[in-house]
């Protein structure tokens, strides 16, 4: 919104800074971490009172787990709201208004609902057991219908959006997907980033974390290819006006901070559903629009790995009845072999900015 005031610059000079997206990138993260910041305590201070508190399993459900975690019980759940909060503004105040930033905010606020809802469930029936998994893929389902009208009703979309680009690949390697392989794969990238994150968000930092990596990569990459010179040099797909999501990952990440300032172990919050599914569903569609789906799978790697981690251990389980690790998602396999919580966020934050450097070269290897 504020960008706009640029065209006002022959009155005041200054104005035209108004028009560099580096600029309004650095706005958007800076407001994003300010409202986050001063929101923290008194939506913290709110959830208390309303007694929104995260429900845990129980010690006959998941063994010496309960004991490690008893110490969280009366924390809040529901602090996506304030990760929401804090990206929405400052996404209205600094990004320009386009195809591709409304779909993102659709897609964010969708998810934002769901996982509302989830938690809301939770908290009021006091188990960890909330919306059904059914009733989550309707409505992620819906939601990924809604986004692709979006994308196909805006001329400025309509025809980038269809094109298939792989990483190491320096041409779509399919210029037009049918309609149906198009909306199958926006469900696979939404459904798998959503509840990808959903699953990593199992101890104090480690899913906000890693998903600040991820939005700093996608802004890196949004920006590039947003602009003709760069992603020309680095022959990847250009798509005009998708620069604009950058402004939105540096919301993402200010936002993200302000979380982690308050999640941080002990943590005073928890994003619950509210924050995991959303945030899963804003990075998956950014990914999608940006043409960079499939690098989530190298930029996201340790969102990847604890999925893949629950697929094992399940697969394992039903096959032979024996489990591959003490529990999964695999965070929690090193909890109980003795780890303290924060050195296993750390650990995987250094693994998640390896990831993300993994990523980031494939914009140049092609």
């Amino acid at each position: 919104m504020l960008s706009y005031l640029a065209q006002y610059e022959e009155f005041f000079g200054p104005l035209r800074m108004l028009r560099f997206l580096t600029l309004r990138m650095l706005m958007a993260a800076g407001t994003a971490l300010f409202i986050g910041y001063l929101l923290g305590p008194w939506l913290i201070g709110l959830l208390r009172r309303l007694s929104f508190e995260q429900s845990f399993r129980s010690e006959s459900e998941v063994g010496k787990l309960a004991e490690l975690h008893s110490g969280k019980k009366n924390t809040p759940t529901m602090g996506g709201l304030l990760i929401y909060v804090s990206v929405t503004l400052s996404v209205l105040l600094w990004a320009q208004f386009s195809v591709w930033t409304f779909a993102a905010l659709f897609v964010y606020t969708s998810l934002t609902a769901l996982g509302f809802v989830d938690d809301l469930l939770k908290v009021s029936k006091r188990n960890s057991k909330g919306f059904p998994s059914l009733g989550k893929i309707i409505w992620q389902s819906l939601t990924a219908v809604a986004t692709l009208w979006i994308l196909l009703e805006s001329p400025a979309s309509a025809e980038k959006v269809k094109e298939l680009w792989v990483p190491f690949v320096k041409n779509a390697v399919v210029s037009e997907m049918p309609l149906w392989a198009l909306f199958g794969f926006l469900l696979l990238v939404l459904v798998g980033s959503s509840n990808a994150i959903n699953v990593t968000d199992g101890v104090d930092g480690l899913a906000i974390g890693c998903t600040i990596t991820v939005a700093i990569v996608y802004s890196i990459m949004a920006y590039a290819a947003g602009n003709f010179i760069i992603s020309g040099y680095l022959l990847i797909s250009h798509v005009p006006g998708v620069g604009e999501l950058a402004v939105v990952c540096a919301a993402v990440i200010g936002g993200g901070l302000a979380f982690l300032w308050y999640n941080a172990h002990p943590a005073e919050v928890f994003m619950g559903d509210t924050g995991s599914l959303a945030l899963g569903g804003l990075v998956g569609v950014i990914a999608f629009m940006t043409h960079q789906a499939l690098t989530l799978i190298i930029v996201g790697g340790i969102f990847v790995m604890e999925t893949v981690s629950v697929i094992l251990q399940v697969a394992s389980f039903k096959s032979t009845g024996k489990r591959i690790f003490r529990m999964a998602p695999i965070h929690h396999h090193f909890e109980l072999k003795g780890w303290p919580e924060t050195k296993v966020v750390i650990r995987f934050w250094i693994l998640s900015l390896i990831f993300a450097f993994a990523g980031l070269a494939t914009l140049k290897i092609r």
